[in-house]
């Protein structure tokens, strides 16, 4: 199917935004009706300019591993504090847990290699964004699926707020450590945008 863009002028007029729009409209005799599944389009430049804002977290971002993973440590770590209750010493037992987590971790890191991904680096943003669908799985557990950020599935307005908590994500696991504020991270994502281009 054809897709043809306009642009709307002054009293309510379409007017042919491209060439073969423009041919389209012109092969329509006068008072011939057409029907049309109608949008409005995304900015394309404020697309770029969340790529590009991804693309700068992506450099600053190094892996640091990641052998256990955020949710096994605030078990161990809880489990410690409710041992900890009991039988005291709490300092103690936190120190144990951390060398028992440094030793598990040693282990797993043996098999394994960390390859940076953008695209795994984009799910993980996306989801943390909140942008996201749950599944349940057949072991019961769940899974966060990003939900996608085509120009077709989104509107502007949910994409403005994907861009506001996307920035928010950056800015609290990698952005912070390198610049001052969250505007200092976005003019150095618009930089990164205009040498791209």
């Amino acid at each position: 199917m054809a897709q043809y863009s306009f642009t709307k002028s002054a009293g309510g007029i379409l007017i042919p935004a491209t060439p073969d729009s423009k041919d389209f409209i012109q092969r329509i005799k006068v008072g011939a009706v057409v029907s049309a599944d109608i949008r409005q389009v995304r900015n394309p430049a404020f697309h770029r300019k969340f790529f590009s804002l991804l693309n700068l977290g992506f450099e600053y971002w190094q892996p640091t591993g990641g052998a256990i993973s955020p949710t096994e440590k605030k078990l161990i770590r809880g489990y410690v504090r409710f041992l900890a209750h009991f039988a005291g010493s709490e300092d103690a037992l936190q120190a144990a847990a951390d060398e028992y987590l440094n030793g598990v971790a040693k282990k797993r890191a043996a098999n394994i290699s960390t390859v940076k991904s953008f695209e795994a680096f984009r799910r993980w943003v996306t989801i943390e964004s909140g942008h996201y669908e749950v599944y349940e799985l057949p072991d019961g557990s769940l899974h966060k699926e990003p939900r996608s950020i085509s120009f077709a599935k989104m509107e502007e307005i949910e994409f403005h707020a994907l861009y506001k908590a996307t920035l928010d994500v950056l800015w609290t696991f990698i952005l912070s450590k390198t610049f001052p504020t969250q505007q200092s991270a976005e003019n150095a994502a618009a930089q990164l945008m205009e040498f791209a281009a």
